[in-house]
């Protein structure tokens, strides 16, 4: 059974850092792309970040130069750095296992997903 489970979340004051991580089990982890998505109040779950099992990283334009994917594969963990933390980064975070699309360009999700972490950005 695959377990996905997120920690690090917490509030922040506008500029501040956090440091989410995500520790997986179940499955091979150093086969895996993984993925660092966010939900926000009343919006629909995105794609934030995602790292290839080769730790080639994509980044969404909107993070770009903020955050900073990582992966441990000793660890069976992969970090999401956030500095620079807006209000608009407001959300919960999930991690997911996924994997690369057919031309291993895109990141796929699967359906091992984590319970979230909750970041507030705020004042």
């Amino acid at each position: 059974q695959v377990q996905v489970v997120e920690s690090g979340g917490g509030l922040v004051q506008p500029g501040g850092s956090l440091k989410l991580s995500c520790v997986v089990s179940g499955t091979i982890f150093s086969a895996h792309a993984m993925g660092w998505y966010r939900q926000g109040p009343g919006e629909e779950r995105e794609l934030v970040a995602h790292i290839t099992h080769r730790h080639v990283t994509k980044y969404k334009d909107y993070v770009k130069g903020r955050f900073i994917i990582s992966r441990d594969n000793a660890k069976n963990t992969v970090y999401l750095q956030m500095n620079d933390l807006k209000p608009e980064d407001t959300a919960v975070y999930y991690c997911n296992a996924g994997q690369l699309d057919g031309l291993g360009i895109d990141y796929v999700p699967s359906t091992y997903w984590g319970q979230g972490t909750q970041v507030t950005v705020s004042s």
